[in-house]
């Protein structure tokens, strides 16, 4: 009876399968592919690139940044990632702190690296010491004074420019004249003028400032550990600089620095900074520099970024300042007469003026320079760049700082430059 009871239910259900299977089977596969759709929520397909692995090619980063990082900054980003709030990473960030005090040459407490870049620490510096309506002074010779007066305006600032043509610098008489007249709470000014590979003069500009009762804010991101700099010295406010020039780090961090006077404004405002990512009081306490005896989540840190900035920062306190300096000033020094013996001209004719880091040269009579910096990006992997901003178009610009500070990378571009003279085409005058 048993063995009949399970043969008579296997049958029932043989029968019920088949009968389905027959109902089914002209429509089966268009109703599983309907059953398929319909349980699952993914209309898109993995992109075909993302099955590929990462190809990233090398090149010779001559140009203006990123510069190549040694393999000793690269070792120091791809350690185990640690959590942003642990003891461990406190220590870390401890330790860049006070290696930017001595790359900035300053004992200021209030000092920090932005989670972002360069642009990052110019925001932060505008949007924590100008609120909106107050007067602010910028000296625009260049890109990056155009940039900071656009962020002041954004956050409604009444910004006034100073402004010379690519390559011009400001006397301490111009500055201190539109000082007078426009009474500012802010006045910004480029170190090292990328855009034009310009260097600009510092001395008594921070003492003109205080006597007007003004914040005097320097941008050092193309000019850091390649030319001298003295934040307290100076009398600088507030400094700021990338991670990706002279201090050999990837791009994606920014050490940014405030004295006391800067502080007295910030932390005393009738209104709320416009950001939240870049209000210093909450910086101040994630970095440990408000006193208080805990550090409070504000936002996640960019860990391996500051793994790599603190090695880079270790490179420069290992090598030392003047030496770092000196060794900008040789290879730069050696680069331009180099540059001239091909016959190409400098862009900036006062050598005392000229940024060791960032060199332009003027764009050779009848060549097209995209053509020129594209044959040498092709035959010779090297970048090299044009103008930016309101240099475009009047020069190219050659980057020899940090890791790639070095005589036979001078020796690369120049042989790079010499055969982009042969081979490409010049225009009939």
């Amino acid at each position: 009876m048993m063995q009949r009871a399970w043969f008579s239910k296997g049958a029932l259900l043989g029968h019920q399968a088949a009968a389905l299977e027959s109902c089914l089977a002209p429509k089966s596969t268009p109703l599983l592919l309907r059953l398929d759709r319909s349980m699952s929520s993914v209309t898109i397909p993995p992109p075909a690139c993302m099955l590929r692995p990462l190809e990233a090619p090398f090149r010779y980063l001559f140009g203006p940044g990123p510069s190549n990082v040694p393999p000793r900054v690269l070792a120091a980003g791809g350690r185990p990632i640690i959590g942003h709030l642990h003891p461990e990473m406190y220590e870390i960030m401890n330790d860049i702190q006070k290696g930017i005090q001595y790359a900035f040459q300053t004992q200021n407490k209030m000092t920090i690296s932005m989670s972002g870049s360069g642009h990052a620490a110019m925001e932060c510096a505008v949007f924590n010491t100008v609120e909106p309506g107050e007067s602010v002074l910028v000296a625009v010779n260049g890109i990056w004074g155009e940039r900071v007066a656009e962020i002041a305006e954004r956050m409604g600032a009444d910004v006034h420019r100073l402004v010379k043509a690519p390559g011009g610098y400001f006397t301490n008489q111009e500055i201190e004249q539109a000082l007078a007249k426009h009474k500012p709470v802010l006045f910004f000014l480029t170190h090292g003028e990328s855009s034009a590979g310009l260097c600009h003069p510092v001395d008594g500009v921070g003492d003109i400032c205080r006597k007007h009762n003004c914040l005097f804010l320097v941008d050092t991101v193309a000019s850091l550990g390649a030319t001298p700099i003295f934040m307290d010295k100076q009398n600088i406010d507030i400094l700021y600089t990338g991670s990706q020039k002279a201090l050999n780090a990837p791009p994606g961090t920014a050490p940014i620095s405030f004295n006391d006077r800067a502080c007295h404004k910030m932390f005393n405002r009738r209104t709320k900074p416009v950001s939240y990512l870049f209000d210093m009081a909450h910086l101040a306490n994630y970095w440990g520099c408000d006193g208080q005896p805990a550090r409070l989540y504000h936002h996640t840190g960019p860990v391996s970024g500051f793994f790599a900035l603190r090695e880079s920062l270790a490179i420069l306190a290992e090598k030392g300042l003047e030496e770092s300096w000196q060794q900008h000033k040789e290879v730069a020094e050696y680069l331009w007469k180099g540059l001239e013996d091909i016959g190409l001209q400098l862009f900036l004719k006062d050598k005392d003026l000229r940024l060791p880091s960032v060199t332009t040269i003027s764009i050779p009579d009848g060549y097209n320079w995209r053509e020129m910096l594209t044959y040498i990006m092709k035959n010779h992997q090297i970048e090299m760049t044009g103008g930016l901003g309101p240099s475009i178009g009047m020069v190219m610009r050659i980057g020899l700082m940090g890791y790639n500070c070095q005589k036979t990378n001078a020796d690369m571009a120049l042989a790079a430059l010499e055969d982009a003279l042969k081979n490409c085409k010049k225009s009939k005058a």
